[in-house]
């Protein structure tokens, strides 16, 4: 009888710490143990190499229901009595390190090791209650066996294998209401962990599987006859297709992965496929998709890339490889150069993470650029789902990045008539014309019908239309655009007037500046000011916002869920009158005769400047009775 031997490391502690409080999920243990596998296989090919085929080589799975066991074979190069003894008998003792280190001082580079820790095995006790692991080493008559329950320590004894190799047997533990261990002797659950985690290890995964298949002598009968029979399956693809030569991958190829993998119905938009090699060597396989993800904008949705260490499944949602304005890229990273913790589920250095991301982010970036100059067509597609994530990404972090969007955007022009870049509108400029104009509205119907937007078409100025709620923003950050500040046509003075045209309107505005006085009174605090303005060719009046906060910004904040002071803040409003409409010349008449008239007047005029402007009136139906008084006075 084998002579029972403690744990070297701090023994039961140190186990628990490594069983309980390493792993965050379950399940991965049979990653640990296929990487194992995988990396005593690489260690054989090595050794070898010019004298075996990777052909040669297979990790096996087998569960057995009625015994409650796992097995995990491979025919790599096995360990030797000593190597048991120090590689499981000493928690955190790796050979895998070891080798790494060995074949890096002998500047092999094309030998993937995955696990540098060693403690990846004992993820094993996580679901198991007793583990033994027979192993032969290349070259060695005696195969020895280790055994332990994870507790009170191991056992090691001869034994008999045939070839070199390792052989783990896991005897499983009972279910509880928490665990249900006998998932993991299912075929379709292990299945699923395989591809899941380990799809793209670079030996074929086996396991027999039972299927249902026609009984050949009733192939041809119209009622065939079924049995069941044992298939040995290869579970995992092997060859990742991001490794592949991107001439030797086909456009079905991508789009096929991508649904398969980011659980999509439609074919993505674009792929990106790169390589980096440097400090970081890394590649990527990313996707920007046809249309908005299920569930984007809601609170719940992670972004993210899945990454691979050596083709070897991380984690899910890498969040720190995309900035929150790429939300919308899915796709994967696969990296040989990360440093892991020792549970392979979290990166200890974020200078890595940071490098990677900054590589993704310019690529992205890149990417929209040429599809913008070369495809237009595609771009404003793409604009249209995901275009709001660029504009986040002017304004994001205080518009530290303004100048990696900036080129990017796109608004709807008054002149084309379509959606055109700031770059385009500036080329366009009138020559002596100093500032970039735009108005902001519900949508560009309603902006284009605005008194002030056919004013400045009428003087053949360009103007941008912003319909979204963050395009204020975006502007504000912005400031300004190859030297052309951005200029908001429904506040402040626009400059727009001969200085003949300033003349005429200053001497109009002193000869009715007690009936304008009397206006503003009459309105009380609801404007700081009624003036005369040349701002309108039609219209007779309109609103307009003081320098500061916009009408758009307003009624932004004022919609803002929750106890929100920024609601209470309110744009200064200016009334201007069109002195050359006709109704100027009714007020003018009106003030000379009725004052009292006057102030219903002045009432009605506000109110309609609020509707023109998208504001609520405070009183509808005194604003109809007003209307139809004057109708009435008018008639008679």
């Amino acid at each position: 009888m084998a002579r029972k031997k403690q744990f070297k490391a701090e023994s039961k502690r140190l186990l628990d710490l490594m069983i309980n409080s390493i792993y965050t999920h379950k399940e991965i243990f049979l990653r640990e143990l296929i990487s194992n596998a995988s990396d005593a296989i690489d260690k054989y090919y090595y050794e070898h190499a010019g004298h075996v085929s990777p052909d040669e080589f297979s990790i096996r799975i087998e569960a057995n229901k009625e015994a409650r066991t796992l097995t995990i074979t491979d025919n790599g190069i096995g360990m030797s009595k000593e190597e048991l003894e120090e590689n499981l008998g000493t928690i955190a003792k790796s050979g895998s390190l070891a080798f790494k280190e060995q074949i890096e001082d002998e500047s092999k580079s094309d030998v993937d090791i995955i696990g540098q820790f060693g403690v990846g095995f004992y993820s094993a006790f996580m679901v198991a209650k007793d583990v033994v692991v027979i192993s032969k080493k290349d070259g060695e008559d005696m195969a020895y066996r280790w055994q332990s329950d994870g507790e009170s320590g191991y056992t090691i004894e001869e034994a008999q294998m045939d070839s070199h190799g390792s052989q783990i047997i896991l005897t499983l533990k009972e279910d509880t209401d928490n665990d249900k261990y006998s998932q993991y002797l299912e075929t379709y659950e292990l299945k699923e962990l395989v591809r899941k985690y380990s799809d793209y290890i670079r030996y074929p995964i086996k396991m027999n599987v039972e299927t249902s298949k026609i009984k050949e002598e009733t192939k041809d009968s119209d009622k065939p006859e079924y049995e069941t029979v044992i298939e040995d399956q290869t579970l995992n693809s092997m060859v990742p297709l991001w490794k592949r030569q991107k001439s030797q991958i086909t456009q079905e190829e991508y789009n096929q992965f991508y649904k398969d993998h980011f659980f999509d119905y439609q074919d993505p938009q674009r792929v990106i496929h790169f390589s980096v090699e440097g400090n970081v060597s890394f590649t990527a396989l990313l996707y920007i998709p046809s249309h908005v993800p299920q569930g984007f904008y809601n609170q719940d949705y992670k972004k993210g890339l899945q990454l691979y260490c050596k083709g070897v499944f991380i984690m899910d949602h890498a969040e720190d490889l995309l900035p929150d304005s790429l939300r919308f890229v899915k796709g994967l990273v696969d990296s040989q150069d990360l440093s892991l913790n020792i549970s392979r589920e979290m990166l200890q250095h974020d200078h890595q993470l940071k490098a990677i991301a900054g590589r993704i982010e310019k690529k992205v970036l890149s990417e929209l650029a040429s599809m913008l100059t070369k495809e237009r067509e595609e771009y404003e597609k793409f604009w249209k789902e995901f275009g709001i994530n660029l504009k986040f990404g002017v304004y994001n972090n205080y518009g530290m990045d303004k100048d990696k969007f900036q080129d990017l955007l796109l608004f709807y022009s008054s002149k084309e008539q379509k959606l055109v870049t700031l770059n385009e509108y500036v080329n366009r400029m009138k020559e002596d014309q100093k500032e970039i104009y735009y108005v902001s509205g519900k949508d560009v119907e309603l902006i284009d019908k605005l008194p002030i937007v056919q004013t400045l078409k009428n003087k053949e100025f360009e103007v941008l239309y912003l319909c979204d709620e963050v395009d204020e923003f975006v502007m504000n950050t912005l400031m300004n655009y190859r030297e052309k500040t951005f200029k908001n046509a429904t506040q402040g003075d626009l400059d727009l007037n001969t200085e003949e045209e300033k003349k005429e309107l200053e001497k109009t505005k002193e000869e009715n500046k007690d009936l304008l006085e009397f206006m503003k009174e009459s309105l009380q605090d609801k404007v700081s000011e009624v003036k005369l303005s040349n701002r309108l060719s039609e219209d007779p009046v309109c609103l307009t916002a003081g320098e500061g906060l916009s009408f758009e910004m307003e009624k932004v904040f004022a919609n803002m869920p929750g106890d929100n002071p920024m609601g209470e803040m309110k744009a200064t409003r200016i009334l201007e009158i069109n002195p050359d409409h006709p109704i100027f010349a009714t007020l003018k008449d009106l003030y000379a005769k009725d004052k009292e008239k006057v102030k219903e007047v002045a009432d009605v005029l506000y109110d309609q400047a609020l509707l023109i402007e998208g504001f609520p009136i405070e009183d509808p139906i005194a604003y109809s009775r007003k209307i139809c008084e004057l109708l009435v006075d008018n008639h008679k």
